[in-house]
């Protein structure tokens, strides 16, 4: 399932570190008492997702392990994205974060897994990808993967945030709707 969209919680509620934090809490919750573990596997948020998560004490309850995959060559030979599907489609595509979030459940021990990679800028946008872009994508043992596309505002730092944010807050979603 996919769709593109704007994120509909007002931007300045997904800057604060105080929402980000609360978000990652209760991410843990809902995984927690499910008996659920994490992975995360991160481009363009360079680990955030997991440092958010990890700053949640007790976290290794319901966390795995993180990937970074910064670049293509590290997202094919840590996550088996297929080098075609890199070239046919580029990293900030749901393809990608589709076969990120497959890979990082197979990489692991994990029952769910989530993916991002985006262009958080200030370079690297192109006219079908402007700055902003950011690919998501959530699997489960046994469950189809989803995907979407957002496209967030602001700097380098509030897109990454933003990002984050959209990644836990899929989780709930994911797991709500599954």
């Amino acid at each position: 399932m996919s769709a593109s969209n704007v994120s509909p919680k007002p931007v300045a509620d997904r800057l604060r570190p105080a929402a980000l934090a609360t978000l990652a809490a209760r991410v843990g919750k809902v995984l927690k008492r499910h008996s659920i573990m994490l992975v995360t596997a991160e481009s363009c948020t360079g680990g955030w997702v997991a440092q958010a998560i990890t700053a949640v004490p007790g976290s290794s309850a319901w966390f795995e392990r993180g990937f970074i995959t910064y670049t293509n060559i590290a997202k094919h030979e840590m996550l088996d994205v297929p080098a075609a599907t890199l070239r046919a489609h580029g990293a900030v595509s749901e393809p990608a974060v589709c076969s990120m979030a497959a890979g990082a459940l197979r990489h692991s021990h994990a029952q769910i897994s989530l993916a991002v990679s985006g262009i958080a800028g200030p370079g690297g946008a192109t006219k079908t990808k402007p700055l902003g872009t950011v690919c998501l994508a959530w699997a489960g043992c046994g469950r189809e993967t989803r995907s979407r596309t957002e496209h967030f505002s602001g700097d380098r730092e509030a897109v990454r945030r933003q990002a984050v944010f959209a990644a836990l807050q899929g989780v709930l979603d994911f797991l709500h709707d599954g």
